[in-house]
């Protein structure tokens, strides 16, 4: 009686239905190629999905306070874009610019979050028209053009970001790391801290928080410095990674990591978040772009995936939402 009680327990977790969609998906592309789970296709996979991952993150916490946070994408192109144009100016050194890189998506996510609290505007047409701020100015400056090629090697800030190494076949970058310390902070926060009882209380029932005496205003505007923080970090290892700044880096990621989150078993609605099913749906959909194109699939059958893995975890997530109430 008590293991089935367990079992049940288990299924009615939100992580339950996208831990057993990865497994299946690895089973499926592994039994069609052998080549899925080599060293070096892990190894690829994993570089360019902690990048995507670390705005994931920051997503989750932002998302079950009941907010989003559009413009993602855009500072992910361009912070990278203002870091190399002081750089390559000569105006300042590759840290001072990566810091001033921070600096600004901190303030972008600040007038984020004044907006939406204190103007009342729904945080979807607010950052919204952040998107379309940022991306416009990293078009002006750079004249939509790539910025020109460069070395960063012997620079300590890109080691320190994504230098990397070889453990046995398989190569590790270092934003790895930094992916895994965000993961294991946040999913702290979220589960384990006051701040995330604010969180949570932010996106279930605001004014039942404020009674509380819960600063709901200020733990919204926190998580879009957060969203905005971790989305110019992203950008700039990305662009350390591959010596590129494109200044339409980042187009549509703002969707996709909604969709890593939302298929995570975070609660569109606000009020309840989960990291280890973020972090569980950030490897579904990486695994997914990968393994389809390594199966001879077309790169650009990708998004109807996508949409159809959103709506199948939407419909196991209300089912099993519905028997969680029900007491089954």
């Amino acid at each position: 009686m008590e293991n089935r009680s367990l079992i049940q327990h288990l299924i009615a977790r939100p992580e339950f239905g996208p831990l057993v969609l990865l497994v299946i998906e690895i089973a499926v592309f592994w039994s069609i190629n052998h080549d899925f789970l080599s060293p070096q296709n892990i190894s690829n996979t994993l570089a360019f999905t902690v990048e995507l991952g670390l705005i994931a993150l920051a997503m989750t916490l932002l998302m079950t306070s009941g907010e989003f946070d559009l413009s993602v994408g855009s500072l992910f192109g361009f912070s990278p874009v203002l870091m190399w144009t002081l750089f390559n100016s000569g105006l300042t050194s590759l840290e001072v610019g990566f810091v001033a890189a921070l600096l600004v998506a901190a303030f972008i996510g600040l007038v984020n979050g004044w907006f939406v609290t204190q103007l009342k505007i729904p945080s979807f047409l607010v950052t919204l028209g952040m998107l379309l701020v940022v991306r416009g100015t990293a078009l002006f400056v750079t004249d939509g053009f790539p910025q020109r090629t460069w070395s960063a090697e012997g620079s300590w800030l890109a080691e320190a970001l994504v230098g990397d190494f070889f453990i046995g076949p398989f190569r590790i970058y270092m934003s790895l790391f930094w992916f895994i310390a965000a993961a294991i902070a946040l999913g702290y926060v979220l589960t384990q801290s006051r701040t995330g009882n604010w969180i949570q209380a932010a996106g279930g029932n605001p004014n039942a928080a404020r009674a509380r005496g819960v600063n709901v205003s200020g733990v919204k505007i926190g998580l879009f410095v957060l969203s905005s923080l971790m989305a110019s970090l992203a950008g700039v290892i990305s662009s350390l990674r591959t010596s590129a700044a494109n200044p339409n880096s980042g187009t549509g990621y703002e969707l996709e990591v909604i969709a890593m989150v939302v298929i995570g078993g975070t609660a569109l609605t606000g009020g309840r978040g989960t990291i280890i099913g973020t972090v569980l749906g950030i490897l579904i959909l990486r695994v997914m772009r990968n393994g389809i194109v390594l199966i001879g699939v077309p790169g650009l059958a990708y998004n109807i995936f996508i949409g159809a893995i959103i709506l199948g975890m939407m419909a196991l997530h209300s089912w099993l939402e519905r028997r969680h109430q029900a007491g089954t």
